[in-house]
């Protein structure tokens, strides 16, 4: 059975006038949106965007995936993270495909395993890409550290039955300010469009016709 394995900047700038010799009451400075980067996963073959302000910690599963975090104090290993992955590839030959319901059993028993007191606090089908996915929010305590953990992971089903996953993993006190900069991570999750080959829009050659018999 097979595992789990788990830029440009968008700057807007607001901008106003006054007309000449026009008077207006003033106003208060518009907040200017904040900046995201869009990263695209060569080796993976998605992309996302995540928050300008956020650092991309490396990359996991042999370049398949990518971890992204906001800046913190404690050491690496707590830190609150996005982790973007190709957690799943395509079945290859009569392989059958694992599907989002193998995935999502597969990671829970790896995260009872790791952790205790485990508990599921969400599981919901979603769509991410116009693909099949589903969210599976999950609490509890890792053994090793005694840190508490919030695990929102939402898994993705490409067209050749391959699973990807966006993950946020948190402490529970970081989860009101990290859950909607995540959920805007995933809504901006995409597979690239192919591109077109080098023939595409050219006509297609005629058909000899064939003869009256």
């Amino acid at each position: 059975m097979r595992r789990v394995l788990g830029s440009w900047l968008l700057a807007v700038a607001v901008m106003g006038c006054v007309a000449a010799g026009q008077t207006s009451s003033p106003h208060a400075p518009s907040a200017k949106p904040a900046v995201w980067q869009r990263h695209c996963q060569l080796e993976g073959g998605f992309c996302f965007k995540y928050p300008g302000s956020w650092s991309v910690l490396g990359e996991i599963f042999a370049g398949h995936g990518v971890v992204v975090a906001p800046p913190q104090k404690e050491d690496k290993a707590l830190w609150d993270a996005i982790t973007v992955a190709l957690v799943v590839p395509a079945p290859e030959g009569d392989q059958e495909p694992l599907g989002l319901d193998g995935v999502i059993a597969q990671a829970t028993s790896g995260l009872r395993e790791t952790g205790q007191d485990f508990e599921t606090v969400q599981r919901q089908q979603r769509t991410v890409d116009a693909k099949p996915a589903e969210l599976l929010k999950v609490r509890y305590r890792e053994k090793s550290s005694g840190r508490d953990w919030i695990e929102e992971m939402v898994f993705i089903e490409g067209p050749d039955n391959e699973i990807y996953s966006v993950a946020l993993k948190c402490s529970p006190q970081s989860l009101a300010r990290l859950e909607p900069l995540f959920s805007q991570v995933v809504g901006s999750w995409t597979l690239p469009e192919p591109e077109p080959s080098p023939n595409a829009g050219e006509d297609a050659p005629a058909k000899p016709k064939t003869a009256p018999h």
